[in-house]
């Protein structure tokens, strides 16, 4: 008996065996039969070539000792482009020869939004390759290794730390392999706005003159280090290795960044936008339908700014006339008397970045349960709030959010600059606590991250700025409709953002269509906003060096509100408000005519219910 159970034990096992086994023949060396088993395997080959991608996901952190992600960067190659190019090639044919006929609803969406993304990819690489700005003031490569390793690799054993160390002995290749970059760039005669090498040689000089008690990349460790059980030895050790691969390494990697910015320094652009470049017009059209999902033409987006903006300062014009506010006086100009009023801003006290930090983290509070109302869920993940690094904080926008790990070993984070105390008026502050934490960014993302429902692709293989800051920007209006800001002064600072976003339309396509100057723009936006002057400066430059990116929050807005209101207008009394933004939030980040097409479905089932 014993013999012959063995015997069918080990048929089962030879005959599971071979079905793994002609699956990951299928998976790995043909077509998958399944649409999504192929964007998963590329996801996951993604992943393995990404050291980096892995330490933020947070998950495979635990096979690390197998993986040796946590000890590697990931350094640019010469061969990048070229390999690049014929895997998007190859990617598009096969997305390409899925009939469409034998997929499932939700199949034919991700190939609508797997090809709509392959074919923008491949026209960038093929004909804009050196478009872009990699080493730039705000989040340049140079940036991007410190914050990486600061805010983002794990120290939280002996291993660990061991692992950063190695991966900071890594930075000087990474830098030499940008180098090659900026090198073949400039063969292309691409170069920087001129004001682009004022800051990153700044910046790097900075980076270059840190003593290790000013340096992030050992400050930060020490601080993770201190936390251990470690033996004086292992510490020691730790600190000897640390601070020679600073030296040797990491500093040296600086050195050659700056060295190329100044000896290139001569021949940086005097023009701001990127119409200035060869092809620019066209880069910008494919910039605009990468991250508005729209074919809208830079006109179009210029006038809706024009009549955007126009609206929103007419309301704000209403609630300062109500409040005894001059009314002779523009809104831009009120807002901006109002940015400098002292009763606004936080006293200048050694503590003022604590106490700014803990007062946002009660708005956090206060917004996660005062619009559980509009939700069917919330999300799992907690969010904090932190200050921007201080290396980082001169260049930096107002605020920005990092995602939680996948595991839950770390939280989403949502960051304050407080580097300028004008930045931080109170009137300001819960519209941004909206945006980037609840409702907006953080439940938006987490909510997403926690829906087991996606594929491996829709939840992580596609990322548009046009859904997430979208939703981001019609949060901070949902939580005014909540009542969540009853104070006016609060309304004030929700549409001084809102505003802010419709200048944008209007700067942004200025800049790089209607070859608008740098200053023409900073003006333009501080008549309209009454930003402060650093704001508006820092912004206006990170326009400059991601053309299209800013145009995606307002875009995003409005299609949502649109598509709010044809619900409600085509369901009346059915419209649930948690039912639409299901509809909006359950399908990863998809583009705009994704949703779309999702709230249609909704309309369609409750009107047959």
């Amino acid at each position: 008996m014993i013999k012959r159970l063995l015997k069918i034990c080990a048929v089962f096992l030879t005959f599971f065996t071979g079905l793994a086994t002609l699956y990951l023949g299928n998976l790995f060396f043909m077509k998958p039969v399944s649409i999504d088993h192929y964007l998963g395997k590329e996801m996951v080959v993604s992943l393995v070539d990404s050291p980096e991608l892995l330490t933020y996901l947070g998950v495979f952190d635990r096979f690390s000792n197998i993986t040796k992600h946590n000890s590697k960067l990931t350094i640019p190659n010469p061969k990048d482009l070229e390999n690049d190019i014929s895997q998007t090639e190859d990617r598009l044919a096969i997305l390409k020869s899925y009939k469409t006929g034998s997929l499932s609803d939700e199949q034919k969406i991700t190939k609508k939004i797997a090809i709509f993304d392959t074919e923008n990819n491949l026209k960038e690489l093929k004909e804009f390759p050196y478009h872009n700005y990699p080493l730039n003031q705000v989040r340049g490569a140079h940036q991007n290794v410190i914050s990486f390793m600061s805010d983002q690799h794990p120290v939280r054993n002996l291993y660990e730390a061991r692992g950063y160390v190695e991966r900071t002995d890594l930075v000087k290749e990474v830098f030499k392999g940008q180098l090659d970059w900026l090198e073949r760039q400039a063969a292309q005669e691409i170069y920087a706005p001129d004001f682009v090498y004022a800051h990153l040689i700044e910046q790097l000089n900075e980076f270059i003159s840190y003593s290790f008690e000013e340096h992030p990349l050992y400050t930060e460790f020490i601080k993770k280090i201190d936390l251990l059980k470690i033996s004086g030895n292992d510490y020691a050790e730790l600190d000897t290795n640390l601070k020679n691969s600073i030296e040797n390494s990491v500093t040296p990697g600086f050195v050659l960044l700056r060295d190329f910015m100044v000896a290139t320094k001569h021949k940086a652009n005097p023009n701001h936008g990127i119409w200035s470049q060869p092809n620019g017009d066209e880069y910008y059209k494919l910039m605009i339908r990468s991250y508005t999902t729209t074919d809208y033409s830079p006109e179009k987006i210029h006038n809706i700014g024009l009549s955007e903006v126009a609206r929103i300062s007419t309301r704000m014009k209403e609630i300062l006339n109500s409040l005894g506010y001059d009314p002779k006086k523009s809104a831009g100009i009120l807002m901006n008397e109002l940015n400098e009023d002292p009763s606004f801003l936080y006293a200048d006290t050694p503590d003022r970045k604590d106490i700014v930090v803990n007062d946002y983290m009660n708005m956090v509070n206060e917004a996660t349960e005062g619009i559980k109302g509009y939700f069917h869920t919330m999300p799992r993940a907690s969010v904090v709030v932190k200050a921007v690094p201080e290396y980082s904080e001169k260049t930096a926008p107002g605020g920005y959010y990092q995602a939680p790990a996948l595991d839950g070993s770390r939280p989403g984070a949502f960051y304050v600059n407080l580097y300028d105390i004008k930045q931080t008026p109170k009137y300001s502050m819960k519209t941004l606590a909206y945006h980037e934490a609840t409702p907006g960014h953080h439940h938006q993302i987490a909510h997403s991250m926690e829906n087991e429902k996606l594929t491996l692709y829709r939840n992580f293989g596609y990322r548009t700025s046009a859904f997430s800051e979208g939703w981001a920007l019609y949060s901070e209006q949902l939580a005014l409709e909540a009542g969540l800001a009853p104070d006016p002064y609060d309304e004030l600072g929700i549409l001084q953002s809102e505003i802010f976003r419709a200048v944008r339309l209007v700067v942004d396509t200025g800049i790089h269509y209607k070859k608008w100057t740098r200053e023409q723009a900073i003006d333009y936006m501080k008549s309209k906003t009454g930003m402060s002057d650093t704001e508006c400066r820092v912004e206006i430059e990170r326009y400059i060096v991601w053309p299209g990116q800013a145009l995606s929050y307002k875009v995003g807005m409005i299609k949502i509100l649109e598509l709010r209101k044809k619900a409600m207008d085509a369901l009346g009394d059915k419209f649930d408000i948690k039912d639409f933004h299901s509809a909006v939030l359950d399908h990863g980040i998809p583009p705009l005519f994704i949703v779309e097409q999702k709230v249609d479905e909704m309309i369609e089932r409750a009107l047959n219910t």
